[in-house]
C-alpha cells in the first residue's frame, strides 16, 4: 500500500517519487506537443526544465530531512511532487523555477538556523540570497520578516544578528547597483523598490484556483490545528521550527494574494510549507486504511486538477 512505501524515508522512495513526477511531466509534454509543432529547440528546453526540476527535489528533501521538518518518512515530498505536478501547465517556466530554485537556497538557510553552528555565516547567506531574489522579482522583500522571526526563535535579537543579514541583503544590490551605474541605467535599479503589488483577488476566485486553494487551505489548516495541539506543548526544537513554519506559510500566502500579474505560477511559493504542513498532518492519522484513503484523495484531486489546466 502507498502509506506503507511513505512511511520511510530512502533513497528509493526519492527515486520512486521522481519517477512518478518524471511520468506526470512525459504527459504534459504530450500536451505540449500535441498543441505545438515539435522542434528540436522545444524538446532541449524541456529536457533543461526537467533537471530544474530535480534540482529542486534534491534541495526539498535536503532541506526537509536535514532540518528534521517531518519524522523520518517520505510524505511531505510525496506531497510536493504532487502539488508540483498539479501545478506543472503555468510552472514550467525557466523564470518561475529559477526564482523557486533561489527561494529554496533562502529557505535552506532559514531552517538552518536550529543549530548553533556559524550562525552569523547562516544570516549573510540568507540575506545574500534573498537580495539575488529581491533583484528578479523586488516583491519578495515580503520574505525579510522571515528570516529575523527565525532570529528570535531560535536565537537572540542583537547588533549582530539583526546587522549581518542587511549587509548579505546590500552585498548583491550593491554589485547590480554598480553594474547599472556603470552602463547608465540606475533607473532599472530604482524600479526595484516600487514593487508591482495589488490586491486584487478576482483571479483567484473567478478561475479553477479557487478549488485548488480551499482544498490546500482547508487541509492545512486541519492539519495545523491537530499536530499544533500536539506540538505546542513540548519545547523542543521541532516546536520552535513549525512555529516558524507557521510564520513562513502566512508570509508565503500574504505574498501571494498581494501579486498584481497573478498567472498561477506564484503559488509555486506556498508549496515548500504546504506540502510539510500536510505531511504532519497525515502523520497523526493512526489507522492506516484511513491514511492510504487520504493519499489517494490527494492524488485523484492533484491530477483532477492538472487535467482541468
Amino acid at each position: 500500500m502507498l502509506a506503507n512505501f511513505l512511511n520511510k524515508s530512502k533513497p528509493i522512495n526519492f527515486i520512486g517519487l521522481t519517477v512518478f513526477f518524471f511520468l506526470g511531466y512525459l504527459s504534459y509534454l504530450f500536451r505540449l506537443f500535441s498543441s505545438k509543432e515539435f522542434s528540436f529547440n522545444t524538446l532541449l528546453e524541456s529536457i533543461l526544465l526537467l533537471a530544474l526540476f530535480i534540482v529542486i527535489f534534491f534541495i526539498f528533501n535536503f532541506i526537509m530531512v536535514k532540518n528534521r521538518l517531518t519524522f523520518d518518512n517520505s510524505y511531505a515530498f510525496f506531497f510536493f511532487i504532487l502539488l508540483t505536478f498539479c501545478m506543472l501547465p503555468v510552472i514550467a517556466n525557466y523564470k518561475v523555477l529559477i526564482l523557486f530554485v533561489i527561494y529554496l537556497l533562502f529557505v535552506r538557510k532559514i531552517y538552518s538556523l536550529r543549530s548553533v553552528n556559524k550562525v552569523l555565516e547562516k544570516l549573510f547567506d540568507a540575506g545574500l540570497w534573498l537580495g539575488i531574489l529581491f533583484i528578479l522579482d523586488s516583491r519578495t522583500l515580503i520574505f525579510v520578516p522571515l528570516i529575523y522571526a527565525a532570529i528570535y526563535i531560535h536565537h537572540k535579537i542583537t547588533i549582530h544578528t539583526t546587522l549581518v543579514p542587511v549587509v548579505g541583503f546590500a552585498t548583491p544590490l550593491f554589485i547590480y547597483f554598480t553594474y547599472n551605474f556603470w552602463y547608465d541605467k540606475t533607473e532599472e535599479f530604482t524600479n526595484l523598490f516600487e514593487p508591482n503589488f495589488s490586491l486584487n483577488f478576482d483571479f483567484y476566485t473567478n478561475s479553477k484556483y479557487l478549488l485548488l486553494i480551499t482544498i490546500l487551505l482547508v487541509l492545512s489548516f486541519v492539519s495545523l490545528i491537530f499536530k499544533s495541539l500536539k506540538t505546542l506543548t513540548i519545547n523542543n526544537t521541532f516546536r520552535r521550527n513549525w512555529v516558524l513554519l507557521i510564520i513562513h506559510t502566512l508570509i508565503a500566502i500574504i505574498y501571494l494574494f498581494f501579486v498584481a500579474d497573478k498567472n498561477g505560477s506564484e503559488t509555486i511559493y506556498i508549496l515548500f510549507t504546504i506540502a510539510i504542513i500536510l505531511a504532519n498532518g497525515i502523520e497523526m492519522i493512526t489507522k492506516k486504511l484511513f491514511k492510504n484513503i487520504a493519499l489517494y484523495f490527494m492524488i485523484f484531486c492533484a491530477i483532477g486538477f492538472y487535467i482541468m489546466l
